[in-house]
């Protein structure tokens, strides 16, 4: 994700002269590429800046026709990265199979810079961890067939941002991205602290609704506010209206696989970050993933749900007390559901077709994308018992 690095943060420079900097900087690492760069994404509609097929009529950049997925080096390695780790990760994205799904960008987020610019006042990568610098990280990653954070990706993230405005500051940054020659993923993370999703589909391509995710399902601290799964949820909740093909709300990572939830935990994270057409960015170690945490990132039918083409996000529809049910719209009529319990024990949970968008005579086949198995001619509602913290998740699909 290349987020301005707090190397950089300890000297700031005035906002409009450091943003136009970075942009410098990301132009020069392009001029001159290579073949394995501007051959990126050639096929898919998402590398040539001067493709139509996804092209927006906002922000027109031709990417995130659906939520970007890949991997993101922030919640498990924080500032201990290197291009060592990073060509490992991206070795390992393709050994698994993990990229053949669509987890296609490998996103540097802090920490890859110097404490001090050059002297023509760009950012230089850090000689001791990345001494073969970002250009050779990027061929060596697109030779992968994958996308470089940095390069492909760029996350302006909101530390140090001297005072001024994200209104102010994002703009300019959009506009030198869209000046680059190349088109470049924006993901916009100002922490919901001036509801972005009012202002910036016309700049973006995501935009952070919630603050930094915790490894945790629901723990309080009276001392600070917490940015857990489930009130990163309800946070970003309010915002599904504004999200559409190129334009998503981001509730930040995915904390699977880091080891502070439970398995079903985790199942809910990454059910619930699917059908609300989140960003899927795995923030776990993907060299030595389990076949528990694989199994989760790796359900197909769950991630065809997030990159669905409709574009629609799904939200909550019905609540009683912790026991929930959130539901969207999928191409060809059909209708993803989850159904939720938040609550400490067992619970009975039932998704009537008045509360999900199903007209009351419509009789469907509900799929259970985690048992993978279907319920054939099912009307009205759908019920099942659900353990504490866990979800069912279905595909309704009507029978003609």
């Amino acid at each position: 994700m290349a987020a301005l690095p707090s190397s950089s943060r300890l000297h700031p420079s005035p906002a409009f002269h450091r943003l136009l900097l970075l942009a410098a900087w990301l132009s020069a690492l392009l001029t001159g590429g290579g073949s394995s760069a501007a051959g990126l994404g050639r096929g898919s509609g998402e590398g040539n800046i001067s493709s139509s097929s996804y092209r927006r009529s906002l922000l027109n950049n031709g990417l995130g026709h659906t939520p970007q997925m890949g991997w993101n080096s922030w919640n498990r390695f924080q500032c201990n990265i290197s291009e060592t780790l990073i060509k490992q990760t991206a070795d390992a994205m393709v050994s698994s199979g993990l990229a053949a799904l669509g987890y296609k960008y490998i996103n540097l987020d802090d920490c890859w810079a110097e404490l001090n610019r050059d002297s023509q006042g760009n950012m230089v990568p850090r000689a001791s961890t990345f001494p073969s610098g970002i250009k050779a990280l990027a061929d060596y990653v697109h030779r992968k067939g994958l996308k470089l954070g940095g390069v492909d990706y760029l996350k302006y993230d909101n530390c140090e941002n001297t005072g001024t405005s994200p209104k102010t500051r994002y703009p300019v940054m959009s506009k030198a991205l869209l000046n680059s020659g190349r088109a470049i993923f924006f993901s916009l993370c100002e922490w919901g602290q001036e509801d972005p999703a009012t202002w910036a589909p016309s700049i973006g391509n995501s935009w952070r609704t919630t603050g930094d995710i915790q490894d945790n399902w629901n723990r309080q601290d009276f001392h600070c506010t917490l940015y857990i799964v489930t009130s990163n949820a309800d946070q970003n909740d309010r915002w599904a209206s504004y999200a559409r093909p190129g334009s998503w709300n981001d509730p930040d990572m995915l904390e699977v696989g880091n080891g502070g939830m439970t398995t079903e935990e985790y199942r809910s994270h990454f059910s619930i970050w699917a059908l609300v057409k989140a960003p899927l960015l795995i923030g776990c170690d993907v060299r030595s993933i389990d076949k528990v945490t694989f199994g989760l990132l790796a359900n197909k039918e769950v991630i065809s749900v997030n990159q669905d083409k409709l574009g629609v996000q799904g939200k909550k529809v019905k609540k009683y007390g912790d026991l929930e049910v959130w539901a969207g719209p999928l191409t060809a009529k059909r209708v993803a559901v989850v159904l939720w319990n938040r609550g400490s024990s067992q619970a009975k949970i039932t998704a009537y077709w008045i509360d999900i968008g199903l007209k009351s005579s419509t009789v469907v086949d509900a799929r259970d994308l985690w048992a993978h198995r279907t319920l054939l001619s099912v009307n009205r509602q759908i019920s099942a018992m659900v353990d504490s913290h866990a979800c069912k998740m279905y595909i309704l699909t009507p029978r003609r």
